[in-house]
């Protein structure tokens, strides 16, 4: 009989180097795709770029069998304006083509910026928050005041001479500012020790992901026995299987005790959609953005004479021969795959491309594989790390998927839709009495959508909202 684990590695092996190219260049992103294009051109002989076809490209729209052509549109920026029934138009800081105006070559070093540091990446953060300017005084004395760890070491009520604010701000201030520098970026900056670290980003976890409950018990009561690596006092302390307790610890060795070392290392992101939609004659099309990445391929003049040479040493040079045409397939394939994804998001999403987010539905990575009759994994590959731009905005591929919650009435509704009505909320609140986050969770319940408190200040923070002591207007 054959082990399920050996009949495994034997499937990993039957994959052949055609397919692990497809499977790698599937799930790259736009940008390190281009890099992996950008390399074979320059490394395979029997590549090239075709610039005779890249003014224009066919978007085919398989439902009716029609090709409509486009222009490419070209790497952009996080910011686009767009009309419902004309061409989209970016503004940004990316270049209009990949050329320079005397016609060189542009180097892919101009598109990458220099690292920023972890108070620079909070300020930039900040400044997308509506607060009044003794509020963003505050922040901004606690982001200052960060270690290279991302830790608060001092005392609140020492960050700052009090003579600065005329009034000295109270301790509910100071906190009401810790709680918004907790909510910038990523989650366990502005931590006072290693177990509140750990504590906001078990927080910031889906509650209902199995482990994650005991994990937050066990960092809140019992992190001095993990520590010890003493699993039995551990198991006994709460009560769980061995599977469970493994499971919880696994959550927690997940998590970051230094979440601010990353900043010093990593460049600012720049996103360049995979795809575009916009309206045309009243139906949603979707269009990949080949523009953004060179378009090989098969340099026929190289590889008809490699064909007629008689030169007994033609192995390396028919291995790369053969690489070229993989590329070439592969890249296509890539195309397709993430377009038919993209189409089937639209079509699965329409209502949200007439009203916007309030109308996002629950969907699943499973409810696209079976709508296209492909594995979830391929779906998987699809969806990471890919942008979609729209009049909404330029969003990621996974924004589209929501988890579903229910409603007291039966029905279901998308976690994305509660953020918006969250959103709506706070937006047309009484700015001098604004609605608290239990406030919010019961608004919410009225409305039939019962969700925990902990959970709208969860997506009230994903939504750059600041807590209600910060929003209040005297």
């Amino acid at each position: 009989m054959i082990h399920a684990t050996e009949l495994r590695l034997r499937q990993q092996t039957a994959l052949t180097p055609r397919l692990q190219q497809s499977v790698k260049l599937l799930q790259m992103s736009a940008l390190e795709f281009n890099q992996e294009v950008r390399q074979a051109l320059v490394e395979n002989p029997f590549l090239e770029e075709d610039e005779e076809n890249l003014p224009a490209y066919m978007a085919g729209d398989e439902a009716d069998g029609t090709n409509t052509p486009v222009e490419p549109a070209q790497a952009i920026a996080p910011s686009i304006i767009a009309s419902e029934n004309g061409p989209v138009e970016y503004s940004g800081d990316y270049p209009a083509s990949r050329h320079t105006h005397d016609g060189a070559p542009m180097d892919m070093g101009q598109w990458v910026g220099a690292s920023i540091s972890l108070q620079e990446r909070l300020d930039q953060e900040l400044r997308t928050y509506r607060l009044s300017p003794r509020d963003r005084l505050l922040a901004q004395y606690i982001v200052q005041a960060l270690d290279e760890d991302g830790y608060l070491r001092q005392p609140l009520d020492e960050l700052a001479d009090n003579s600065i604010f005329g009034t000295p701000p109270d301790e509910s201030e100071w906190r009401a500012a810790l709680r918004l520098v907790q909510q910038l970026d990523v989650p366990g900056l502005g931590a006072r020790d290693l177990k509140e670290c750990l504590t906001l980003q078990l927080q910031a976890m889906d509650e209902q992901r199995a482990g994650v409950a005991l994990a937050r018990r066990i960092v809140d009561e019992h992190l001095n026995v993990l520590a010890r690596h003493d699993y039995e006092a551990l198991q006994r302390a709460v009560g769980s299987s061995e599977s469970e307790l493994r499971q919880a610890c696994d959550i927690i060795r997940s998590l970051d005790p230094r979440p601010g070392r990353r900043y010093d290392q990593a460049p600012p992101a720049y996103i360049v959609p995979d795809v575009i939609v916009r309206k045309e004659n009243g139906q949603w099309k979707v269009h990949c953005n080949r523009g953004a990445v060179p378009q090989p391929r098969l340099h026929r003049a190289y590889a008809d004479l490699f064909r007629t040479t008689r030169y007994r040493d033609r192995g390396p040079m028919a291995q790369e021969l053969q690489e070229a045409r993989w590329l070439v397939r592969n890249v296509e394939q890539r195309y397709s795959t993430i377009q038919r994804v993209a189409e089937a998001i639209v079509r699965l999403q329409h209502m949200f491309f007439e009203y916007g987010p309030v109308a996002l539905r629950p969907l699943m990575l499973r409810e696209v594989s079976a709508e296209l009759d492909i594995h979830e994994s391929t779906v998987s590959r699809a969806t990471a790390n890919k942008y979609m731009a729209t009049p909404m905005g330029i969003l990621e591929f996974k924004y589209f998927f929501s988890r579903e919650l229910a409603t007291d009435t039966g029905g279901s509704c998308s976690a994305g839709a509660v953020r918006a009505l969250i959103a709506d909320l706070i937006d047309n609140e009484d700015p001098r009495m604004p609605l608290s986050d239990v406030a919010l969770a019961s608004r919410l319940a009225a409305d039939g959508i019962v969700v925990a408190r902990r959970t709208v200040s969860k997506y009230r923070a994903q939504l750059k909202r600041p807590p209600a002591e910060m929003r209040r207007q005297y």
